[in-house]
């Protein structure tokens, strides 16, 4: 997959919105932050997770998923390799982010695929 079809996939999502904090892009829904684009290094964006959702990922697909480093990574932040992945995967794990941080009315009107 290249940056642009997952960044494509990201915004097509219920209300999804491309904006930036503290000079990097990200992705919103309703002004909460539940991804950034395929821009950082080896194509890595970053979603997020739970820190159970992180474990289950990284553990099953270790060369598409990896915990960001440090701090934010412990709190489920994970960084998707997006040159590894299919649309299939990248499409669920949006879908995933998505529903961490958007409204519980938001959701009910775009249950979207289930992980």
């Amino acid at each position: 997959m290249t940056p642009a079809a997952f960044l494509k996939l990201a915004l097509s999502l219920p209300e999804a919105t491309e904006a930036s904090h503290f000079g990097q892009a990200d992705i919103r829904v309703r002004g909460k932050i539940f991804a950034s684009p395929g821009e950082r290094a080896k194509g890595a964006a970053v979603l997020k997770f739970t820190p159970e959702q992180q474990q289950m990922l990284c553990e099953a697909e270790p060369e598409m998923f990896a915990p960001v480093p440090g701090g934010w990574g412990a709190k489920g932040w994970t960084q998707l390799f997006v040159p590894k992945t299919d649309a299939a995967t990248a499409n669920s794990a949006l879908w995933t982010a998505w529903r961490n941080v958007a409204p519980k009315t938001l959701q009910k009107l775009h249950p979207g695929p289930r992980a």
